[in-house]
């Protein structure tokens, strides 16, 4: 009998040994997975925030004010993107229909490479490309010989052309890779104007009789979420844009 609960105290003990190690690793990874949580959030609330910014910017560019409808502005900025992807020469001062209201605006030049750059983001990629560099032999006034060069093909048909030039040797082909830079752009669409964690909308006010424009996050003190019963995720307001100048930068 001694026997049998010296066995089931032994199992016990290592029953709780496990229980213990367990717990232990709940304590480190579910507090730090909730980090990240917390940090993909912000970002993705700020990323909203920036872009109904951009947003009214864009509008602001257009009309010469701003606009408490974000998703009104966010209408007239994109359709003014896809007139002028359409035809590059609609520009300056135009006047079109939206939703059955008439719209005026002035449209400057460079307005959706500007679009396409701020509603980007900035990406890298490596391109394999192909050189096809020329031997050309020209006479040379100041060695007062014949001279061998290396041209591309690009500059092959001038050189050709010039009073020196004497004979194309041939060619080769060398590959180089290259690193590009690209902005992969998007349209701007009304889930921009909700916040993604608590599902409200950003919230546009214009101050000092509209020459100044703020927008914030539509958190008010702190926003909590309770996690695998014994955690919370907890976040406060992720901040805001007054006036060009983004709170989480100060």
């Amino acid at each position: 009998m001694d026997e049998i609960k010296r066995k089931q105290y032994s199992d016990l003990i290592e029953l709780s040994i496990v229980l213990a190690f367990l717990f232990m690793i709940i304590t480190i990874y579910v507090p730090s997975a909730i980090w990240v949580e917390e940090v993909t959030a912000a970002e993705g609330a700020r990323f909203n925030i920036q872009t109904v910014h951009d947003v009214e910017y864009f509008y602001k560019i257009l009309t010469d004010g701003y606009e408490e409808n974000g998703l009104w502005a966010m209408n007239v900025v994109n359709a003014v993107r896809d007139s002028v992807m359409a035809d590059s020469t609609y520009l300056g001062e135009r006047n079109f229909e939206l939703a059955g209201e008439s719209v005026n605006v002035i449209i400057p030049e460079g307005y959706d490479v500007e679009f396409d750059t701020t509603f980007g983001i900035l990406k890298t990629r490596r391109d394999t490309l192909i050189d096809t560099i020329h031997t050309v032999v020209t006479y040379s006034e100041e060695m007062f010989r014949n001279d061998t060069g290396f041209v591309s093909k690009e500059d092959l048909p001038t050189v050709m052309i010039e009073e020196g030039f004497i004979a194309n040797l041939g060619f080769e082909t060398k590959q180089r890779s290259e690193v590009v830079l690209y902005y992969d752009s998007y349209m701007p669409d009304s889930s921009n104007f909700y916040c993604p964690l608590t599902g409200e909308k950003i919230v546009v006010r214009l101050k000092e009789e509209g020459e100044v424009l703020r927008v914030a996050s539509p958190i008010e003190g702190v926003y909590s979420e309770g996690r695998y019963l014994l955690f919370s995720f907890k976040t406060r307001s992720h901040g805001y844009i007054e006036d060009g100048s983004r709170s989480w930068d100060q």
